[in-house]
């Protein structure tokens, strides 16, 4: 079997000073190349492993061909997102975890396939995306993240009219305001939402549900309603100092830097642009923060985590970029003061840690070492340790059930709330989670709502 071909990707002495895109992407004879790996399995455990079941050996087949229309549309019969999947899922968890190739050697690289698919159609201008015949049926999205994005596109194909709603004065959720320009560029995640536009969705901006509306208003309007608002609540320490100048939540950090553009010369945006910069956490939102704080034009960059890399949420990948890059990893401590002068962030007080039993997680747990305490310096620090979704909606609706986390309560099997024709999925329900699992949630969604108006 052929050795896994390579992603092109620049340098990271030079990457590492701006946000332009990471990984370059398979050109045509690289993914040729890398499609002549699939085996093309009668029984693909690969598309088991998919959160929307995309097709996976009849779209590399068509690669493997030099047939990129048909790729592309193969894809689009799931994934209505392909060009964001390609470069965000965590593939190496999930179908290509399930690889047959790989247990003999490393799977195939079906991310970056999907991807040069996705990318061949920009670029082509290849877009298949037309108004379905109208059912006169309505639909209305509350978050325009991933999982109301494919919620809306699912239902515009089988002719409802769909409406999203967006608190925020961009479309793209998380898409927009949490993934960096260097790993998402976000004129790609603009023509995924052209498309729905071309296919009849309605999106409307600054509506904040829950205070704009209400779901009881939107109920009145529509046949049904999907919550998709994501989990935009951060979660802090509550240690000593967190108040200080120079403390950020990582929702607000990477907002400002992403949605706001605090990364452009002539921004307005107000961020500080700090030269020792402390990220608290080991998820992909931590490495995003670290990554764009040294593009920000950080000298030193640490990522503070109780683990060690070994368990560590974030992504392989993201974390070998963010050690090429510079990133310095502090392993095995954890805060417990967050130093000031003069009301400004001047350090942090961590303490060493050791790892001992398995927890609820499988995780090895860890302790404190006593009397370990030492200090890093920094003038910033970014609490990058999960977030919750914000109570405005379910307080303002308390006929949606949530759990102890304020975790919306589904049906599993048809994500239908305790409220009779409410919907939700995505980080509203599961809490902060990935893209494609958000996704799966949206087409689960999509098809109950369709069922069920079949129904009357």
């Amino acid at each position: 079997m052929a050795e896994r071909v390579k992603v092109p990707e620049r340098d990271a002495n030079i990457r590492n000073k701006d946000f332009f895109e990471v990984n370059i992407g398979y050109n045509a004879a690289l993914a040729k190349a890398e499609a002549s790996r699939c085996l093309n399995c009668k029984k693909p455990k690969c598309v088991e492993g998919c959160p929307v079941g995309v097709p996976i050996p009849q779209f590399i087949s068509a690669i493997k061909a030099g047939d990129y229309k048909a790729a592309i549309d193969i894809i689009k019969e799931t994934n209505s997102l392909p060009a964001v999947c390609g470069r965000v899922c965590p593939q190496e968890e999930q179908c290509e975890k399930a690889c047959i190739v790989g247990i003999k050697g490393k799977s195939v690289a079906i991310g970056a396939l999907e991807r040069f698919a996705a990318d061949w159609a920009l670029e082509n201008k290849y877009d298949t995306a037309k108004k379905a015949t109208p059912n006169g049926k309505k639909a209305a999205i509350v978050g325009s993240g991933p999982a109301g994005l494919t919620c809306a596109g699912e239902l515009a194909r089988k002719g409802f009219e769909v409406t999203v709603y967006e608190a925020l004065h961009e479309a793209g959720g998380v898409l927009i305001y949490g993934i960096p320009e260097f790993r998402l560029p976000k004129k790609l995640v603009s023509k995924e939402i052209d498309s729905l536009k071309t296919m009849g969705v309605i999106f409307v901006k600054n509506a904040l549900i829950g205070k704009t509306l209400t779901i009881q208003e939107l109920l009145a309007q529509n046949d049904a309603v999907f919550v998709g608002s994501g989990a935009g609540l951060p979660k802090f320490m509550n240690i000593p100092g967190e108040n200080l100048i120079g403390v950020y939540s990582a929702n607000e950090y990477l907002s400002r830097v992403n949605l706001m553009k605090a990364y452009q010369k002539d921004s307005t945006t107000p961020i500080k642009r700090g030269k020792k910069v402390a990220v608290v956490g080991g998820g992909n939102v931590a490495m995003d923060s670290a990554r764009c704080a040294l593009r920000l034009g950080a000298d030193e960059v640490h990522i503070i985590y109780r683990r060690t890399q070994k368990e560590m949420p974030a992504r392989v990948e993201e974390v070998h970029h963010a050690i090429e890059e510079g990133v310095i990893f502090d392993e095995l401590c954890s805060p417990i003061e967050i130093l000031g002068e003069d009301g400004r962030v001047s350090g942090l007080t961590c303490q060493r840690m050791e790892l001992g039993e398995p927890d609820s997680s499988g995780r090895r747990s860890p302790v404190v070492i006593k009397g370990s305490e030492f200090i890093i310096e920094a003038d910033t620090v970014v609490m990058a340790i999960g977030t919750t979704p914000n109570p405005l909606l379910s307080a303002s609706c308390p006929e949606l059930s949530t759990n102890k986390w304020g975790c919306i309560i589904v049906n599993e099997e048809t994500m239908e709330s305790k409220l009779d024709r409410v919907y939700a999925g995505g980080d509203a329900v599961t809490g902060a989670a990935t893209v494609i699992l958000a996704m799966g949630a949206g087409k689960i969604a999509a098809k109950a709502i369709i069922d069920s108006v079949k129904d009357k």
